[in-house]
């Protein structure tokens, strides 16, 4: 039997040559973003969750007609899941501005992967449904709005950086893109515009703010708000709209009175942070097994939507089967598996040059780089770069595409 009064059990003490023998071998560090930034386990972490509600989201919509359960549980999702990923997506952005070094990375992170995906979703649907389908940079392919969306925010940093009161702004612009019907599908002009107060406050946000919103005491509110948010989505089903959860159209467009598009704005914008604040109450800030998948949440976002459409081109989702319980959570838990795959580090490896491509040659060489490369490698011979005193290294994932 164990005795309790000694420190180690049965075991012996370790002996003074193991103890130098376990402090000769370094910890094992958390893993770090290619800018040498310490990864934050609560953002990969909300990352991955996102994305998988994403993709949950995604089948539901194929099996909505007279399922009213179903649209209830997708119209709660569609209130927060986006916003959610928008706000970090902002939050990430902070530290944007013109320089070569960030508006490279928004090239090569943001807009290559639009054009190279924008041609493979539209090669996809001539094999799979319609041969004549047109190609068009400015009407992005299901998905790919996002990255549309997120290449003007970025860009548009600066801006919201310098404003006096950019969050209220933000809301009147989107508010005005609500009843403005002749915003057309140019780069889906309209999600961009009625998503953007999202990311504006990921903008506004400090690593403080997170630490509020995962106190216990939120996380036990969290659960009536949400149970409210069922409730009030069962009553909407039959009275609003599905379309507006996408932020997609104009309040003309689904002929309701004008006044309507601000008053719905600024309703589901409203009900997004609070909806949002509950979903972030709720991810762990610890490191767990699919912590390591938020640094891939973009190849799962840009690759599950081929399945999604192939799926409705083949008419896979027309099973009576999926009409039944057993069906829809099955289909559930396959689409949140398909997007958890999509996401790991093989992967990763093998579309890193299409999703992710450096692309060095296709940029001027900065002068300063060299410089402070061999600033780098001077302060790495000399021991581990320390943080300037009064200074706290930034959360998260730098300059990587928050999706």
């Amino acid at each position: 039997m164990t005795s309790s009064l000694r420190p180690h059990g049965d075991r012996k003490p370790s002996s003074s040559s193991d103890q130098q023998t376990q402090q000769a071998q370094p910890a094992r560090q958390p893993p770090r973003t290619p800018s040498g930034r310490q990864r934050d386990a609560f953002f990969d972490n909300a990352k991955y969750l996102a994305i998988v509600l994403v993709g949950v989201g995604h089948a539901w919509g194929q099996i909505l007609d007279g399922n009213r359960t179903v649209e209830t549980l997708y119209r709660v999702l569609y209130t927060f899941h986006m916003p959610a990923f928008i706000i970090i997506s902002g939050y990430f952005s902070r530290s944007f501005d013109l320089s070569p070094k960030r508006v490279k990375r928004l090239i090569t992170g943001v807009a290559v992967p639009y054009l190279v995906f924008e041609i493979a979703y539209t090669l996809h649907r001539r094999v799979s449904e319609d041969p004549q389908a047109d190609f068009s940079l400015l009407d992005p392919t299901y998905l790919l709005w996002f990255l549309c969306a997120l290449f003007v925010w970025r860009l548009t940093t600066p801006i919201w950086q310098t404003v006096r009161w950019p969050l209220p702004i933000a809301l009147v612009i989107a508010a005005l893109a609500s009843v403005t019907p002749t915003i057309d599908n140019d780069l889906n002009m309209q999600r961009v515009l009625q998503f953007l107060p999202c990311f504006v406050l990921g903008l506004l946000l400090r690593p403080e703010h997170f630490h509020l919103v995962r106190r216990r005491a939120v996380r036990i509110w969290s659960v009536p708000v949400v149970a409210a948010a069922l409730v009030i989505g069962w009553w909407s089903v039959p009275r609003m709209e599905t379309g507006w959860f996408y932020r997609n159209a104009a309040v003309q467009d689904t002929g309701g009175p004008w006044w309507s598009g601000p008053v719905l704005t600024l309703a589901l914008f409203g009900c997004s942070v609070v909806l949002s604040v509950c979903f972030f109450a709720w991810v762990p800030g610890r490191r767990l097994w699919f912590t390591a998948l938020g640094a891939g949440t973009i190849y799962g976002y840009l690759l599950h939507g081929f399945l999604v459409k192939e799926g409705s081109y083949a008419g896979w989702f027309q099973h009576s089967f999926l009409d039944e319980p057993l069906g829809e959570i099955g289909l559930t838990v396959l689409g949140a598996a398909v997007i958890t795959l999509l996401c790991t580090k093989p992967v990763q490896r093998v579309l890193r040059y299409v999703v992710e491509p450096r692309m060095d040659w296709a940029f001027k060489r900065d002068p300063g780089d060299s410089a402070r490369a061999r600033d780098r490698r001077d302060e790495d011979a000399g021991g581990t770069r320390a943080t300037p005193a009064g200074a706290s290294a930034p959360i998260g994932g730098g300059e990587k595409v928050s999706v």
